[in-house]
């Protein structure tokens, strides 16, 4: 019984992060729903990207990525496979 209470704490940790401290993160660097805020470090990511690529930021980049998470939030599946790992790390790593 005290392994599955772990387990359930690190879930519940893992979810939290994916579902609080992630869009939060992003959204203080400047991933925002609304697109890239300016003057952030989302802006100065894009801009470093965009003269890398000649003009534009590459489908799939890390730029890309985040804005898109940014913009849309995690999948359900990611949520899940987080809230997963996060279970798995509290059961293999106590205390």
């Amino acid at each position: 019984m005290v392994g599955f209470i772990k387990i359930a704490v690190g879930a519940t940790v893992g979810l939290g992060v994916v579902t609080v401290a992630v869009p939060v993160a992003l959204g203080a660097a400047g991933f925002t729903g609304a697109g890239i805020a300016a003057g952030t470090v989302a802006a100065k990511m894009m801009s470093a990207a965009a003269v890398a690529n000649g003009g534009g930021v590459a489908a799939g980049s890390t730029v890309a990525v985040l804005q898109s998470v940014g913009a849309a939030g995690l999948s359900l599946a990611t949520k899940g496979a987080v809230t997963a790992v996060g279970g798995a790390l509290a059961y293999f790593f106590p205390k």
